[in-house]
């Protein structure tokens, strides 16, 4: 009966210890509190940059009402992640922000380049931002296949760095063409969307 006892207190033991694992792994990491001043770099393409709607209907310019903060629209169309990760220092130079955006990969899955360099293009970058004191929060982008998928180096750089990753929003948005407005950008509805959904990750990361 000991015997019995004892197995039962071990496998509840290995039950409860596993749940707050579990609980552990799929808490968003927290980022440091933004001050009233404090500067957002949303730093992408164009699908930061807000094409397909009017500026004023980007996803910075709707995300700077929802948070009360300036955000810095960085987007330049066509950018592929070779040619953010050699802007990036001016930006962060000029800018100063408290937290960095990051939304690229698009165009680089668009011509076809080797997927290591772009995750290796990423992590440079959010290596970057962070060695300034910088937060950063990863947005992941789908590529075309057998419908949108994401790749998993986003989750995995999300994960080594201990950063927020917004990993679902955009995917919905290109796989719903009322929320486009061509093949591969959101449009006015989609781009708001997507700046509820960061406005949301920023408050349960702790920023807001």
């Amino acid at each position: 009966m000991r015997e019995v006892f004892f197995l039962r207190v071990v496998t509840g033991l290995f039950f409860i210890c596993g749940l707050f694992a579990l609980f552990s792994c799929n808490k968003t990491p927290q980022i440091a509190k933004l001050s009233s001043d404090g500067i957002v770099l949303a730093f992408g393409d164009s699908i930061t940059f807000g094409t397909g709607a009017a500026p004023s209907e980007s996803y910075p310019s709707v995300l700077e009402k929802h948070i009360g903060r300036r955000v810095v629209n960085a987007g330049v169309p066509g950018e592929v992640t070779a040619e953010g990760r050699v802007r990036l220092t001016s930006v962060l130079d000029e800018y100063n922000p408290a937290l960095m955006i990051l939304c690229l990969g698009g165009n680089d899955f668009l011509r076809h380049q080797d997927e290591t360099r772009t995750a290796e293009n990423l992590r440079a970058m959010i290596s970057l931002a962070q060695s300034r004191g910088v937060s950063v929060v990863l947005i992941s982008v789908p590529k075309l296949g057998f419908g949108l998928e994401v790749p998993k180096f986003y989750r995995e750089l999300a994960s080594e760095f201990s950063i927020p990753l917004e990993g679902k929003t955009l995917k919905h948005i290109l796989s719903n063409n009322s929320l486009k407005s061509d093949a591969i950008h959101p449009s006015a509805s989609g781009y708001a969307i997507m700046a509820e959904s960061v406005s949301q990750l920023l408050r349960d990361t702790g920023a807001l």
